[in-house]
């Protein structure tokens, strides 16, 4: 079976897609991050004596700031006029790290995936970079797209 890239034209030409016909259609999506890190780096950040300050909510307004400015940084995205979007971090023991979790919604002709995506990837991004004088091992593992709701091709969930 063979799929056809939306955003190809039938040349094989990159081309950003054409909702002009599309519906207007609440949309949201939920995607997730994990950053590993030491206990001691976490410790350190549930208590806010992080080096540089605040990590959790200098990421969170990081996150937010990405989901905005995607359209800037995939090249084929269309600018969206986002409603909300929020940034959740849970704190893991086993194995010692930070959840990070991002929602996007919009009312608009195409969906937000990509803006939770980009929310959450910027955020385990400022983590190690709030967190890397302490920790240089810090990783990150797991973004993916959790759900989509609203469009033509309906809910999906994983």
């Amino acid at each position: 079976m063979t799929t056809r890239l939306s955003h190809l034209n039938d040349k094989g030409e990159a081309r950003m897609v054409d909702v002009s016909g599309k519906q207007v259609t609440s949309r949201l999506a939920r995607a997730e991050g994990f950053v590993a890190m030491t206990p001691v780096t976490l410790d350190a950040i549930l208590a806010g004596q992080a080096p540089k300050g605040d990590v959790l909510a200098t990421a969170r307004i990081a996150a937010i700031m990405a989901a905005k400015r995607t359209h800037e940084l995939i090249p084929l995205c269309h600018a969206l006029p986002l409603s909300e979007v929020s940034i959740e971090f849970e704190p893991s023991r086993d194995p010692a790290g930070l959840r990070v979790e991002a929602t996007a919604k919009v009312d608009a002709k195409t969906g937000v995936e990509m803006e939770a995506l980009v929310a959450v990837s910027i955020a385990c991004l400022t983590i190690y970079d709030m967190c890397k004088a302490v920790d240089r091992a810090m990783s990150f593992s797991g973004i993916r797209l959790l759900e989509k709701t609203g469009g033509r091709s309906g809910t999906f969930k994983r």
